[in-house]
């Protein structure tokens, strides 16, 4: 889809002129032991809540954790190859979608197919699609996923939750989690090319070197499914000296909540503040600093926009894993100096508006088995988010450290108006990211409906089996062969690209893609009848021509997808993949294949349409 609004020019051009009016200047923010960063929590960011990892169940934690070090082991967490201004890039993160039954997700012309949740009473019970171990994990997400949509429905406007009876203290079922942990961090380094790691500096080639504040320089700020969050005790943020440094908000992590208590907190009402940034020459309230969203995430055919009016149904998580000793650079943050970036600046994207975003954050061990909880020991720095108003330089930024456990919530319109990013700690992490996604035209429900559509103007003889098409308006003949492209398009090729990665894991998606590709070959035919009409004889002049062109603008259009399909699967990246993650470039026929109505490569037909146009 193209974007709205301002030109890619027009944006660089806004972005380089705020970045020469900064200059060397850094936009002020604060960190938890910053003098007013309560207060500025409270009247500028008052839709992001933190609850505290011992205010969750600790079986909770236990399921949580083993199912994504589960997930891992068995190598289901991997890198999208995605696509950016016309060229393909590694995510930096490996991630994996889990969900309702039929569900999908959209971002940078990539459709994550869900694995579903494997809940006792969802409708695939029964299935033999996955291995125990897999459904067992599956099933403790869905969990958390229960957990969230009640727990934040609960949550009041200036709501600051229950404390716990005690300090955090490791548990047997924690201890448990962290044996597995160490076990499954010994082979990390053996596991970091499967996940696409020789192709880092690849990545970095396909990128944007034109300076460190180029828009390009992390493929993730585009999209990105992290959240925002963070806290520590009230009187520790209002108090104490400004450290702008990484070394200073790590080491700010790493001090303890209240002796006693571990409270989850969310903003109170205060009267909203404003700090400018110092000495700028100029005011630049009317550009953004936001790294804007390349495309509009979503499916073939947009709907009106929906906005969540009762309790938070999350319908899909996406997992996320960074380890970042094995990444080859991590940038800096560009505007604020908040330190090095895993994630940049991002709105998560394609969800239902004003639906919250709900995070659960779980930082593992490292290599030699040492515990990151609440940023590691000794000098190891802990994960951050950073979170910043949109369309604002007045305001300040936040940073939020996280122990592992925490989660954290976006509320309200939080996530459209502001933007978030993952500042990175020192061991690996991951996260689970729970919203509801805008899937009105990505379920399988969905594509299946638009199937029926357009093969209701496909008749079959009963006795001969013979097609043909009940009628040849053009209107009819246009929308069907639109539903072709998106059959083809964004689901077909799609799954083969990536989506069929999963099926050594879970096989829930392989016959219903095999029953759409059934569809879409009598779809083949019904553009073989459709064309057979166009070229026969003794039609109506201008009915004949509207046909044509009817027929020529959707050829062109599936003649040159296909192309760009072909070299995205043939591309020096998908070449670095191991075969069982290498895109697969399907459907593709021979030139004599006796089963495919019309050739795979159209440029023939489309000659001869446009050879007919030209003598009418």
């Amino acid at each position: 889809m193209k974007r709205s609004g301002d030109s890619e020019g027009e944006k660089r051009r806004k972005k380089r002129k705020l970045l020469q009016e900064l200059g060397d200047q850094k936009i002020p923010f604060l960190g938890p032991s910053d003098q007013g960063f309560q207060k500025l929590w409270d009247s500028s960011y008052s839709g992001l809540v933190l609850r505290r990892s011992c205010s969750l169940p600790a079986e909770l934690h236990c399921r949580v954790q083993g199912a994504l070090l589960t997930l891992r082991k068995k190598g289901c967490l991997l890198r999208d190859l995605v696509r950016v201004r016309d060229r393909d890039v590694f995510t930096s993160v490996s991630r994996a979608l889990l969900g309702e039954p039929g569900h999908t997700y959209s971002y940078l012309d990539t459709r994550l197919f869900a694995i579903p949740w494997h809940s006792e009473d969802a409708e695939n019970k029964g299935q033999n699609c996955c291995d125990a171990d897999l459904r067992a994990a599956c099933k403790a997400l869905w969990e958390l996923n229960t957990f969230f949509c009640s727990d934040v429905s609960e949550l009041k406007e200036g709501d600051r939750l229950t404390q716990c009876a005690k300090a955090k203290t490791a548990t047997p079922v924690e201890a448990k989690v962290s044996e597995e942990a160490e076990t499954e961090s010994r082979n990390s380094e053996d596991s970091k090319n499967s996940e696409g790691g020789e192709s880092e500096s690849r990545q970095s080639e396909e990128g944007d070197t034109e300076s460190k504040h180029s828009e390009e320089w992390d493929v993730e700020s585009k999209h990105s499914e992290e959240g925002c969050s963070g806290s520590k005790r009230e009187g520790q943020w209002e108090t104490g000296s400004r450290h702008s440094s990484e070394e200073g908000e790590s080491s700010r992590s790493k001090e303890g909540g209240l002796e006693g208590t571990c409270p989850t907190w969310a903003p109170k009402s205060v009267p909203p503040i404003e700090v400018p940034v110092a000495h700028l020459k100029h005011s630049l309230s009317g550009y953004h600093i936001e790294d804007k969203e390349e495309e509009q995430v979503g499916c073939s055919e947009p709907s009106p926009p929906q906005v969540c009016t009762a309790s938070a149904n999350f319908n899909v998580t996406l997992l996320n894993y960074m380890d970042p000793a094995s990444m080859s650079q991590l940038k800096e943050e560009p505007y604020y100096g908040m330190g090095k970036m895993a994630v940049g600046w991002h709105h998560d994207e394609n969800l239902i508006s004003r639906s919250p975003v709900a995070v659960y954050s779980y930082s593992c061990h490292d290599d030699k088995g040492g515990s990151s909880e609440g940023g590691g020991g000794g000098d190891k720095a802990s994960w951050r988010i950073g979170l910043k108003v949109a369309w604002d330089i007045h305001t300040p930024g936040l940073t939020l450290p996280l122990e592992s456990g925490d989660c954290y919530y976006l509320r309200d319109d939080l996530n459209s108006t502001h933007q978030h990013c993952v500042l990175a700690g020192d061991a690996p992490r991951f996260s689970s990211t729970h919203r509801v996604a805008e899937c009105s035209t990505g379920t399988l429900t969905y594509i299946q409906s638009r199937c029926r559509e357009a093969l209701s103007n496909l008749h079959t003889d009963p006795e001969t089996g013979s097609h043909s098409l009940v009628t040849l308006r053009p209107a009819t003949l246009q929308h069907c062969e639109e539903i072709h492209n998106e059959v083809e398009f964004e689901w077909l090729r799609q799954y083969w690209f990536q989506g069929q990665r999963y099926t050594r894991f879970c096989s829930w998606w392989s016959k219903p893609m095999d029953e759409l590709e059934k569809d879409w070959k009598l779809m083949e035919t019904m553009t073989m009848l459709f064309l057979a009409k166009v070229e026969e004889e003794g039609q109506s002049g201008d009915g004949r021509r509207d046909m044509a062109e009817t027929l020529l603008a959707a050829l062109i259009d599936r003649h040159q997808q296909r192309q760009t399909w072909r070299d995205r699967c043939h591309s020096s990246l998908a070449q670095t993949l191991p075969p069982e993650e290498a895109p697969v470039d399907r459907p593709f026929w021979g030139v004599d294949d006796p089963d495919m109505p019309l050739p795979f490569d159209l440029a023939d037909i489309i000659n001869r349409v446009e050879s007919l146009l030209w003598r009418m």
